[in-house]
């Protein structure tokens, strides 16, 4: 298949807060997605540019500093390097996976601050936010805790009750307390800076309707919120850490961590773009043709199809998502996951297990929450893995390898092909082209499904073609079934770039090839030589390895181990 005309894509995934350790469902609810679309728009050519940030600013970080007893310097300096080793480990193929304490962060988000200020759509206002005397700061919503005013759970935060999941305001709480030292908090007035979103309501609504390729979900979310119609919100708060308000009767203030985090797309851009030594080279992103992808879960769609946008409109001159990927929860063994319960699976904890990352990629691509809520079940882990990935793929790549390397002394030609290899053929390239297709719509699950229907059909040829019993009696054209299985091992191993990188390099340098693209679909080789002798791709996983997967990944290491 040709590859389809050069296009410029930016694949953006939604940046993760920093007084944590994220867990499975914070990799596959936006960073393992994004990564496999970003791979894929590789594979296919297109100039692409995948960066993400640790979000680190605002009140978040101050209140968890506070609560370590450590600076919010500290805190986003070690967890920051924490994160990165996560998506590392897993593969997530960043180009600049960067913070939001950085110079050049501070210093776009000033900027970007000031042309909407200029054209108007900043305003003042009083805010009446909750404070800790004790501890001296304003406080977030969800350290505010209390008794839900609607079912009575005794824990409920001061932005939602987890209990009922009743959206909450902290004044609504029952005897509320500050979760950090227990004091009643008294609530303040204080003079902040709004962002008018109400003056770019239609414009919103416009843009958000032309989308018909969005998920219904993510439409339907989005024009809930401008049927309730928008109203200005504050874009300022009272701390110590974070974006410093760059206005002289502001000074002391800093920006709210929502209003700054998503400006952390274009910063991570340009900061890109200085190191590669062409520092103007974000406008080829953010101002010239190119579509952006955004990847994040549903908490976050109000703010990538409502807050963003508008803070993009108000600006004015830089690209507008094309896509917002709006995908919805996993949950871990039919429950939601928690670290304070210690109950899910963990990424700190995932490499000392010892499977390989692609095992993990494998299973937790099967449960992108696409459209609903997954879950996490280590029965189905197992099951996957052995039935499909090692069954099907593994089983297809080594028997025929194998078969090549005995009898055909790793290398084979072809002289011909029969009406049976050109049908197989057909075939293959037709699904190929679906997994191209479903990867380009964002539909990973389905693509990877395709995936696995080609190494069906690879199996199901190898088993009725009977090579074995051909060796004996037609070598000639036992040679032209195992090119055709070879070849066919070739097409699975260039479709799994995107899904499962690690596996699919070592196949394809098994076969003596190193495709880098989509392009070697339906080229096929003459002759075919294996580089080495075969080894099994996937290892069947045994009870003993779930188990002891599932003793070690369950354990949460607490925010505070890391700093004793």
């Amino acid at each position: 298949m040709a590859s389809a005309k050069r296009k410029r894509v930016l694949v953006l995934c939604a940046l993760p807060y920093t007084n944590a350790v994220p867990h499975v469902g914070n990799i596959v609810g936006s960073h393992l997605p994004a990564d496999v679309f970003a791979r894929y728009c590789r594979l296919k050519g297109y100039e692409t540019l995948f960066v993400g940030a640790a979000d680190e600013n605002g009140t978040p970080t101050e209140v968890a500093a506070l609560e370590l007893g450590i600076s919010p310097k500290e805190l986003t300096d070690t967890l920051y390097r924490v994160h990165r080793d996560i998506y590392a480990w897993f593969g997530i193929s960043y180009d600049n996976f960067t913070r939001t304490s950085t110079p050049i962060h501070h210093k776009t988000t000033q900027e970007f601050f000031l042309e909407i200020y200029r054209k108007g759509f900043v305003s003042e206002g009083i805010l009446r936010l909750p404070f800790c005397e004790k501890d001296g700061i304003f406080l977030p919503d969800r350290y505010v805790q209390g008794t839900c005013p609607v079912c009575g759970y005794e824990l409920a935060r001061g932005d939602q009750c987890e209990k009922c999941s009743t959206l909450l305001d902290p004044e609504q709480l029952v005897s509320p307390r500050c979760k950090i030292d227990g004091s009643v908090p008294v609530w303040r007035d204080s003079e902040q800076l709004f962002l008018e979103l109400g003056k770019v309501q239609g414009t919103l609504e416009r843009w958000i309707r032309e989308k018909k390729d969005w998920k219904g979900q993510v439409t339907s979310l989005a024009l809930g919120w401008l049927k309730e119609g928008l109203k200005k919100r504050s874009i300022t708060r009272d701390l110590r850490w974070g974006v410093p308000v760059p206005l002289k009767e502001f000074g002391g203030k800093v920006f709210y961590v929502w209003f700054d985090a998503p400006i952390g797309y274009l910063s991570a851009t340009k900061e890109w773009a200085e190191a590669t030594g062409s520092p103007d080279y974000w406008k080829k992103f953010w101002v010239e043709d190119t579509e952006i992808y955004n990847f994040l879960g549903k908490d976050n769609i109000p703010f990538h199809t409502i807050f963003w946008p508008g803070m993009l409109f108000a600006h004015g001159g830089l690209n507008l998502p094309h896509d917002v990927v709006g995908l919805q929860f996993c949950n871990y063994e039919g429950d939601k996951i928690s670290k304070s319960h210690n109950w899910g699976v963990f990424c700190e904890s995932v490499p000392d297990v010892g499977l390989d990352p692609d095992i993990w990629r494998y299973y937790l691509i099967n449960i992108i929450p696409e459209t609903k809520d997954t879950d996490f079940k280590w029965e189905d882990f197992k099951s996957k893995v052995n039935n499909e990935l090692v069954a099907n793929v593994g089983n297809f790549v080594h028997r025929t390898t194998t078969f090549a390397w005995n009898n055909f002394d790793g290398a084979v030609t072809l002289s011909k092909r029969s009406k049976d290899d050109e049908e197989l053929l057909a075939k293959v390239s037709a699904l190929a082209a679906d997994v191209e297709k479903l990867l380009g719509e964002v539909r990973l699950r389905d693509a990877l499904s395709k995936v696995l229907s080609v190494a069906d059909l690879g199996n199901e040829f190898f088993q009725r073609t009977q090579p074995w019993k051909l060796v004996k009696e037609d070598r000639d054209r036992c040679e032209q079934v195992i090119h055709t299985c070879l070849t066919v091992c070739e097409t699975v191993a260039v479709l799994l770039q995107p899904f499962l990188p690690g596996s699919s390099e070592r196949i394809l340098s098994s076969l003596g090839s190193s495709s880098g693209s989509f392009d070697v679909v339906g080229n096929e080789r003459k002759s075919i030589r294996l580089s080495t002798k075969p080894e099994i791709p996937f290892r069947k996983l045994e009870d003993s390895d779930v188990a002891r997967a599932k003793a070690l990944a369950t354990k949460s290491r607490p925010v505070k181990d890391y700093f004793s």
